[in-house]
């Protein structure tokens, strides 16, 4: 992994963690209860970006995990020397006949923890009571092996299923409408009521897909329709849009990086993307991917 996307520490306490089983040594990865490593997304997403190949690789490699689970999973093998592969716990491997070889550093993995917590309601009568509600709290967890650290049973790989448009619509509960814009320069558009529609004569018409499909899948199309022109003067949400894009096209190995990267450049004016917007990104296209290919999510990036 590069010195931008290393992980750092905080003070912050973590709470509800859930252990994975046995885990192997993990060195420097390896935090007190007290602290927890963190990992900038927005560096994440920049350095994978600027390297063609890296996404598919990671895709290609990590693909039952989030995307951002992905590249980070595949940084930290370049980082370490370690050949990318099949990745699994400690106990998942053992399942399958394979063990862990000694002295192994574990992979670290953003994981999502469910905590429960209990506040005071206010009746209508004016007395309190304690109810107890549930929410989502993200750490980083050394729990991961990939296949190079494990010895034992052969091990075969599963084939990355095809992306289905019709499975990802469904499953996104996305409507593709006929394209009615006279606008020559519209490539496609998305508009309320979660509709999209693609020209049928798009230069890309499968990265304006994705486009498409993450304005939805991003909540641009909220407060009103969106028509993709040269004159769109939404910033942030046409860079959102097209590194979703992206990162669908190059995880799948489409040739329109190049497009992307220079559709990007020009409507962020040189500013770089915000941590904010780079989870929402990975959220996105991770969303779209795993629809396509009608998956449940184990892990998730944030």
């Amino acid at each position: 992994m590069t010195e931008e996307i290393k992980t750092r520490q905080t003070a912050e306490e973590t709470t509800s963690a859930v252990e994975s089983g046995q885990q192997a040594d993990t060195g420097s990865a390896r935090y007190g209860a007290e602290r927890k490593p963190m990992v900038s997304w927005a560096a994440l997403l920049n350095e994978a970006v600027e390297k063609p190949g890296f996404i598919h690789e990671a895709y290609s490699r990590f693909h039952n995990y989030s995307l951002g689970n992905q590249l980070l999973a595949l940084f930290q093998c370049f980082e370490r020397g370690i050949q990318p592969g099949p990745l699994a716990t400690f106990p998942k491997w053992k399942e399958v006949g394979r063990y862990v070889k000694k002295g192994s550093k574990a992979i670290t993995l953003c994981m999502p923890l469910t905590c429960k917590r209990t506040k005071a309601v206010k009746q209508d009568d004016g007395t309190e009571h304690e109810e107890e509600f549930s929410f989502t709290h993200f750490t980083y967890k050394a729990h991961w092996f990939v296949l190079a650290q494990t010895e034992g049973t052969e091990y075969t790989p599963s084939v990355i299923p095809e992306w289905n448009e019709q499975k990802a619509l469904a499953a996104l509960k996305i409507e593709r409408i006929p394209f009615e814009d006279l606008d020559g320069n519209a490539q496609g558009y998305a508009k309320r009521g979660r509709k999209i529609a693609v020209s049928p004569i798009a230069a890309q018409p499968f990265k304006t897909l994705f486009h498409e499909l993450a304005h939805v899948a991003l909540g641009h199309c909220d407060e009103g329709d969106l028509s993709d022109t040269e004159t769109t003067p939404r910033n942030t949400r046409e860079v959102e849009a097209e590194a979703v894009a992206l990162l669908c096209c190059e995880s799948l190995g489409l040739p329109c990086a190049v497009y992307s990267r220079g559709y990007i450049q020009s409507w962020g004016q040189g500013q770089a993307i915000s941590e904010r917007s780079a989870q929402r990104i990975f959220h996105a296209a991770d969303q779209i991917l795993r629809a396509g290919r009608n998956a449940e999510p184990t892990e998730a990036a944030r």
